[in-house]
């Protein structure tokens, strides 16, 4: 039995009755990442998100008892900046996703200048915590040469987070003391790992490419890696193009089907000569995630929850939707609404529509019953600042089978 560590206040919500690994999820938007580690067997003690909209998603859903959110603790809403961490000292675990505004390559870029980066935060977790592992979860742009210093900043900071920022001193400055510190010796505090994954690459139909920061404290003594993909481009390529497997699963007539990409003839020798057996599994498409659905804007009776046609979906250069047999284009938020292509379907025949939200769901891979509050738009918005809940629980399970063999 987990020791009673929660003091029970105004501040807080009250923890919740659960045996197993224990954790606080912060910044949990839409609660992809926080679904990931529930299905693993995580419970959330605190779980911290400013947005009003996303909220009300998490409070539906537990209202709801839909599994497994109906366990976690209810959310507060608010500035992480004026949450408290006390009386969660040594708790397993700290995840979540900053705000990705300053790195993202849709946004100004503005990085460390910018007063939405949650990362001082995050690390301010950590120092307080003092929890057993941390999973991070940002953009691709974090990794930007233009951000390359700053991601050093950060993974040093989460390395020895005790080693904090003195008053008025610039983030340059700190760089250098803890570039001093790690190499005349520092014992680290925490073990850190990065990866740049694509998720399509862990069963997400969708190329959402996303940078991963998970720690281990300095105490937990086993060695870890960033779990290996478990599908891929290549297998997809000769499920449809090799066998025709992938077109015979989903009744497409000859007639219907593409043409063979002509320009991809010397991949397709590559794998005539491969053996299955050794290939992963195929990556999933958009028709994989949603050939299921009726056609919204056919369907005279459509009974599915959050599948309604939304008109007004425009092609223009560089956002021309997703194709139907491919992974979708990483879905986006929009800093003013809902962006083009990125959210749109691309049929087979040219014509092209906005995705439902059911649709944008099933390609983040989150739950049919689960229910997103809010407009049109700014469910998009939840749906596209996610963590696809399917690469959330590839990691959360390598994480936690560490933890759990302690």
């Amino acid at each position: 039995m987990v020791a009673d560590i929660f003091p029970r206040d105004a501040s807080r919500s009250e923890r919740t009755a659960f045996n197993g690994l224990q954790s606080i999820e912060l910044f949990a938007g839409a609660g992809g990442l926080g679904l990931g580690f529930s299905l693993t067997g995580v419970g959330h003690q605190a779980v911290v998100e400013w947005s009003k909209h996303a909220c009300e998603t998490l409070r539906t859903n537990k209202r709801q008892g839909i599994e497994p959110i109906a366990h976690w603790a209810d959310v507060t809403e608010g500035d992480v900046r004026n949450f408290s961490f006390a009386g969660f000292e040594g708790l397993d675990l700290v995840t979540g996703g900053p705000p990705c505004q300053p790195f993202s390559m849709g946004g100004k870029h503005q990085g460390f200048l910018d007063d939405r980066d949650m990362f001082p935060q995050a690390v301010r977790a950590v120092r307080e915590v003092k929890p057993r592992a941390f999973v991070f979860e940002n953009v691709r742009g974090l990794t930007r040469a233009a951000f390359y210093n700053y991601f050093n900043y950060i993974q040093l900071q989460l390395e020895f987070p005790s080693l904090q920022a003195k008053v008025g001193e610039e983030w340059l400055d700190h760089l250098a003391r803890l570039e001093q510190h790690k190499t005349k010796g520092g014992k680290s505090e925490y073990h850190i790992v990065t990866r740049l994954v694509n998720a399509a690459n862990y069963g997400v139909p969708q190329k959402r490419e996303r940078v991963f920061i998970v720690g281990f404290r300095a105490d937990v003594h086993r060695p870890w890696n960033f779990p290996e993909p478990t599908h891929s481009s290549d297998a997809l390529i000769h499920d449809q193009w090799i066998t025709g497997n992938y077109w015979e699963t989903h009744k497409v007539s000859k007639r219907q089907r593409p043409e063979r990409p002509a320009k991809m003839e010397k991949k397709f020798a590559e794998l005539e000569k491969v053996d299955p057996s050794a290939l992963l599994l195929p990556w999933q498409t958009v028709r994989d995630a949603i050939s299921d659905l009726p056609d919204p804007e056919k369907a005279l009776k459509n009974s599915v929850q959050a599948h309604k046609f939304q008109p007004g979906a425009k092609s223009y250069p560089g956002h021309t939707g997703s194709p139907m047999d491919e992974p979708a284009k990483a879905l986006k938020a929009g800093g003013h609404g809902v962006p083009g292509g990125e959210n749109m379907l691309r049929r087979p025949d040219g014509s092209i529509r906005y995705f439902t939200v059911r649709e944008c769901a099933r390609i983040q891979t989150f739950p049919d019953e689960f229910i997103f509050d809010g407009t049109w738009g700014e469910v998009m918005r939840q749906l596209g600042n996610a963590v696809p809940v399917k690469l959330a629980q590839s990691v959360a399970e390598s994480v936690c089978e560490l933890l759990r063999s302690q």
